[in-house]
């Protein structure tokens, strides 16, 4: 929740000029406030950056107050929906089950979903690591198109803490979602304590496809050196 519709559109002046040399292969995607999705969609047409909705309702219409449809977004030229971030699943009582029908809403109306799993640090420190995201990733892509789906690993614990989880234990981790999946192909990210002084090692872990990028996005010069990494 951080940017208004004016912050926004300041944030993409500084940003756009940055990624004038970024390779062509490389995907880059602004996960933005529903407020700010319009108007950043007009500045966007034509450029490179793609945009991203923060969550998606099931239903395309009807009593659900607070909540965004496929249709609204795909009206703003949106590309992605983040689905099951942890902090929905921590403050506003997200389930696999509820993670599940979002996914196929967005599946449904032509959105890649990114989906998000990971573990609290009483669940690491437990050693339920593997067995909580093995779990996750069964329940919430059941009848899930593993074709058009992004996953992003994000250890809770490492979320807006700085206590960044080691690049090797992340790439294992991924490397160990990647091994449950149908489509060994769908692009895996990293996501917790992101920076641009560790995004260069993230990125040279070999089961790592991408980063999901929390607090390190919100100022452009950041942002661009994270999407610029060596």
């Amino acid at each position: 929740m951080h940017k208004t519709q004016a912050e926004a559109q300041e944030f993409l002046k500084g940003l756009l000029p940055s990624l004038e040399n970024t390779p062509e292969e490389r995907e880059v995607v602004l996960c933005v406030p529903f407020t700010a999705l319009m108007s950043l969609s007009k500045d966007l047409h034509g450029s490179r950056v793609r945009l991203g909705a923060q969550n998606i309702h099931w239903e395309d219409a009807g009593a659900f107050t607070g909540e965004i449809s496929g249709p609204m977004l795909t009206e703003t030229n949106v590309r992605y929906a983040i689905v099951g971030h942890s902090e929905r699943r921590q403050y506003f009582g997200e389930t696999d089950e509820t993670v599940n029908l979002r996914l196929k809403a967005s599946q449904r109306h032509g959105l890649v979903p990114i989906l998000c799993v990971g573990e609290t640090k009483e669940q690491r420190d437990k050693g339920e690591t593997e067995s909580h995201i093995f779990s996750q990733i069964e329940k919430d892509l059941v009848g899930v198109d593993q074709n058009q789906l992004v996953i992003a690993y994000e250890p809770i614990w490492a979320i807006g803490t700085g206590d960044t989880c080691e690049s090797s234990e992340a790439n294992r981790v991924i490397g160990l979602i990647r091994s449950k999946l149908s489509n060994p192909d769908v692009p895996i990210l990293y996501g917790g304590s992101v920076k641009p002084d560790n995004i260069d090692e993230i990125m040279s872990q070999p089961e790592i496809d991408g980063a999901l990028v929390g607090g390190a996005s919100l100022q452009p010069e950041s942002f661009a050196r994270i999407v610029n990494y060596q």
